[in-house]
This record gives structure tokens, C-alpha cells and sequence, in this order.
């Protein structure tokens, strides 16, 4: 507003000198090249870096209030992207399932597992991609934040509230990434994976995360038995033990795997564990080779 008033100031001023004799040094009688041009609408984006007291799922600006990482909070973001090409003409955000969602996906997958040390689906992480509202979208809003927050255990997905950084989160050592487990069973089913100490007696223990491939949730649900196969074979790598057939004998497995939602969005990873139904553990069998994981 204050530009207007002003230019309108400035407009009487000069119309008033014209109604003279003359024009006054300095004043051309030219009006129209002396308007300064507006400057160009700027959009919101946010920051990367900051925490939130709460979690959002969508990006709306009313309730965006970050705070001190380093007080309790209950998100960080760690990564804003920008949407471009197709996936930005689009005259809405993108929705669940949709290329520019799995695109956003896939940067934030890339960006939060350099950020927290490893992938983020090995430990009490959970990461959210959201989007800018419909009205800022329709304002040329095209950022999407990558959003991680701590959960309460491999099993409940509540979120905790934390203070201080997650960047480095899951290095090696870290209270938060997964580590050995006590499975509880109910008959075939998994109901709890109970975290212990590697040094206390166990039954499992995280290898890591298998990429599966771009087929649909429906596809993934009748061929579990590849993802078993490829936790075979993360086993392997990670015990420091032939990847061939008699691994079906050195260990069983259990996976974890994303809900329907996550998986038309894009996260396809598959969580791995190693599985010893017959005998106890009471150390982490990484790198023990054979002797940790003998042919049964």
C-alpha cells in the first residue's frame, strides 16, 4: 500500500506543476516511464533444517510455526524439494499414488538417508512427504518437505517427541536404529518384534532394507516369497556367508513391509530380519561368519 500512496503523491505533485507555465527542471511530461515496475508475487516455501511442534499433513502456512530444534518437538525437516516438468503442471498437489508424489518420494528417500546415516527404514524413524495446500498450489506453491519424525518402536508408529537434530541419526551405535529382537508369536504371525540388547539372549536381528521392484501392492502380496529370498540374501551379506542355497538353512527370515498407501506412493522397502526359531543368540552375528550361521 505504501508504494500506491506514494506514486499518488507524486502524481497530484507533477499534475499540479503541469497546470503552470512550464514544466519544472527534472520532469520530462512523460507520466508513464516514471512508474517503478511491481515486483514479481513471491510464493512460500519453507526452510529446510527446522523442527515442528506438530506434524502436518499438509503443508498449510497457518500452521506452519517452527521451533528450536533444539526444545521438544515432534518433526524436523530435513530436505524441501521442488516439483518440476509434468508433475508441476498439474492444476492440484499431487495425490496418493500419483508420478509426483512417487517422484517427491524418491527425493526424499535419497536426501533423509544421506541426512540421517543410513536408510531411514532401518530405525524408529518415520518419514513424511508433505505438500503445499490447494490454494497455495494455485498460487504456484511446487515445494514438497521431507518431514522425519521419531516413533515409538518397530511395531507402534506413534510418534515421540524428540529434542535435538535427527541428522546423523542412525550412525552406527544410535539408540534409534534397529539392532536384535525377541519375535513374539502367534502361530505363523509376528504380534510384537521385542528390541534387546545383542549381548542378551535373542532370536533375531535387522540386516537391512531390500529395494523391491516397481510392481503394485496386489503383485508384491502374492510373491512375499521373493522378498524372503532377498532377505536371504541380505543375510548373507551382512553374516559374511555364502549367498546360495543352503542359506535356507542357516536362517529363516521375517519381513516388514510398507502398508498399501506407502506403496502406491513409492516406499518400497522391505525391512529384513534374520530368524533362529531353534537356538539363541547373544551376539550380533554381523560379519561372524559360519560359525555364527552354521548349515541346520
Amino acid at each position: 500500500m505504501r508504494r500506491w500512496w506514494t506514486a499518488t503523491a507524486v502524481g497530484v505533485t507533477a499534475a499540479l506543476a503541469l497546470a503552470g507555465c512550464g514544466a519544472p527542471a527534472g520532469v520530462d511530461r512523460d507520466l508513464a516511464d516514471d512508474w517503478p515496475a511491481l515486483p514479481a508475487a513471491e510464493t512460500f516455501v519453507p526452510e529446510a533444517g527446522v523442527c515442528h511442534a506438530t506434524i502436518q499433513d499438509v503443508g498449510y502456512l497457518s500452521g506452519y510455526n517452527p521451533v528450536d530444534c533444539a526444545a521438544s518437538h515432534r518433526a524436523e525437516t530435513l530436505h524441501v524439494g521442488t516439483l518440476t516438468g509434468p508433475d508441476a503442471d498439474r492444476s492440484t498437489p499431487p495425490r496418493a499414488g500419483s508420478n509426483g508424489a512417487r517422484t517427491a518420494r524418491a527425493e526424499c528417500d535419497r536426501r533423509v538417508n544421506t541426512a540421517v546415516g543410513a536408510d531411514w527404514r532401518g530405525g524408529r524413524l518415520l518419514l513424511s512427504v508433505v505438500f503445499p495446500s490447494a490454494q497455495a498450489w494455485t498460487g504456484g506453491a511446487r515445494w514438497f518437505r521431507c518431514d522425519v519424525s521419531e516413533v515409538a518402536s518397530l511395531d507402534d508408529g506413534s510418534i515421540t517427541p524428540h529434542s535435538g537434530s535427527l541428522r546423523g541419526a542412525l550412525k552406527a551405535g544410535s539408540p534409534l536404529a534397529f539392532g536384535c529382537f525377541n519375535p513374539k508369536l502367534a502361530k505363523d504371525d509376528i504380534e510384537e518384534m521385542r528390541p534387546v540388547a545383542c549381548t542378551a539372549k535373542h532370536h533375531a536381528e535387522f540386516v537391512g532394507v531390500y529395494q523391491f521392484p516397481e510392481v503394485s501392492y496386489a503383485q508384491f502380496q502374492t510373491s512375499s516369497v521373493r522378498a524372503h529370498k532377498a532377505c536371504r540374501s541380505l543375510i548373507a551379506k551382512y553374516a559374511k556367508v555364502p549367498d546360495n542355497s543352503d542359506m535356507q538353512y542357516r536362517a529363516g527370515t521375517i519381513i516388514y513391509h510398507p502398508l498399501e498407501e506407502e506403496w502406491k506412493n513409492g516406499n518400497r522397502g522391505v525391512q529384513c530380519f534374520l530368524w533362529l526359531s531353534d537356538r539363541t543368540l547373544t551376539r550380533s552375528v554381523k560379519g561372524a561368519g559360519s560359525k555364527a550361521l552354521p548349515i541346520r
